[in-house]
């Protein structure tokens, strides 16, 4: 809750065995890290402080970021009561509670600022209660999310609340972090200069991490020791990667390993697949993931991709883990280092919307059946003309419905296999064009 002005004094015997992370916690706004386009001099936040108007806000961003610091720091320098909850342990009721403490405060002059840690696990009749006290100003809200506002949170709560984006922390950041801490520690980091970038990295752009992970070094070290990257592994043991497979991390790395492969990159295409393997991913979700980029990017610029994607798919099958996963990285190389193409898809999407737009039209009759003697009274069937009986085995007719006219969708580029295609393509056009279309 907010107030803390006669809560017990805590012994500083006591106090300063809290966790490092909460004793290095920010105390103003500008000793803040890492979020320096939101708290710096030019930031947003600075600048609503200053014009004394905060409204309503999401804080988007990965843990560790200082979105709850942040907005304890905002309530205090604005002068608003704060009150925190968290959407994992409050309902309904609590809302309720909260929204008249914010009333009677309001009634005596002085705003709240409610701070929801994961608003994101409100559900949307829950989301909606916000309204009503964000519209005549009861609270200023400021909702923290990891998760996408975009697909998490209702249009409505949106439309009312301004996002800001948190960053993760940069190596600078972190550093500066660490150096903080060595000073209220009052002693180095017993790391070599290589294992202290170890650490840095092992952090993830975390904050709290990175501080987590050095008191976990200062409690492990003996006198005069000194940890390198290997010592400094044992000791803290690894970090899992920050990533949650249904959530924006599995996004942002499925699109990062699409978007190499497409590239041509096949050792970006590795990393950002070997990333996905080791924070857990299915790999039968990747191979899937695999057949379609063969499909969509390569198509018929290399035919054999779509064969060994499958192939690699029923190796894993066969196989299993970790031995079938070295298949689907084969596959991946393969994608990455073949020739590009979409025309295919590219033709498919062209011919689907010509389909939706043109409706339920005849095919030309020349190429309809005629079981019956009606049909063939009505011209079914007429005048077709039997390609493999034709010079070039080519007849060069008309297949699309007379109210159309000739359509063309597919453009294969001069690349890859589609090169030999493209000639096909041509020689056909040639003839038609000699012969007359029907």
């Amino acid at each position: 809750m907010s107030d803390d002005l006669f809560a017990p004094r805590i012994p500083e015997e006591v106090a300063n065995k809290r966790p490092l992370a909460d004793r290095l916690r920010p105390q103003t706004l500008t000793e803040v890290t890492g979020q320096e386009h939101l708290t710096g001099e030019d930031g947003v936040l600075r600048r609503m402080i200053e014009a004394g108007s905060l409204g309503s806000m999401i804080f988007w961003g990965p843990p560790g970021t200082g979105k709850t610091t942040v907005a304890r720091l905002l309530s205090g320098e604005a002068g608003l009561a704060f009150e925190q909850i968290s959407a994992i342990f409050s309902g309904v009721a609590d809302l309720k509670k909260v929204f008249e403490a914010a009333r009677l405060r309001r009634m005596d002059g002085r705003q709240t600022l409610l701070f929801v840690d994961e608003i994101h696990r409100f559900n949307r009749a829950q989301q909606d209660s916000f309204l009503p006290v964000m519209e005549d100003g009861t609270v200023i809200l400021v909702g923290a999310t990891t998760e996408n506002p975009s697909f998490e949170l209702n249009a409505a709560l949106l439309s009312r609340a301004r996002v800001l984006t948190f960053h993760s922390h940069d190596e600078e950041s972190l550093e500066e972090l660490l150096r903080r801490a060595e000073t209220a520690e009052g002693k180095p980091l017993p790391l070599t200069e290589d294992a202290r970038a170890s650490l840095i990295r092992m952090a993830d752009g975390d904050g709290r991490s990175v501080l987590t992970l050095a008191e976990e070094v200062w409690r492990a070290a003996r006198k005069d020791e000194l940890f390198d990257p290997d010592m400094l592994v044992k000791i803290v043991q690894r970090r899992a990667p920050v990533y949650d497979k249904a959530q924006d991390g599995h996004y942002n790395l499925i699109s990062a390993l699409h978007k190499s492969v497409r590239g041509s990159d096949p050792d970006a295409a590795l990393y950002y697949l070997a990333r996905m393997f080791d924070a857990g991913e299915d790999p039968l979700y990747l191979g899937r993931r695999l057949v379609r980029m063969a499909v969509e990017d390569i198509g018929l610029a290399d035919p054999q991709a779509l064969v060994i994607c499958n192939a690699a798919k029923d190796a894993y099958d066969y196989l299993g883990s970790p031995e079938g996963e070295l298949a689907l990285a084969q596959a991946c190389v393969y994608l990455a280092t073949a020739p590009k193409s979409n025309a295919v898809y590219t033709a498919f999407r062209a011919a689907t919307q010509a389909a939706k737009q043109n409706g339920s039209l005849l095919p030309p009759k020349h190429i309809l059946n005629a079981p019956t003697k009606l049909m063939r009274t009505e011209g079914y069937g007429d005048g077709y003309r039997y390609d493999h009986d034709e010079p070039d085995a080519f007849s060069g007719q008309n297949y699309f419905p007379e109210k159309m006219g000739r359509q063309t969708f597919y453009d294969p580029p001069e690349r890859g296999f589609e090169r030999e295609i493209r000639k096909r393509l041509d020689w056909w056009a040639k003839l038609r064009k000699e012969r007359g279309e029907r």
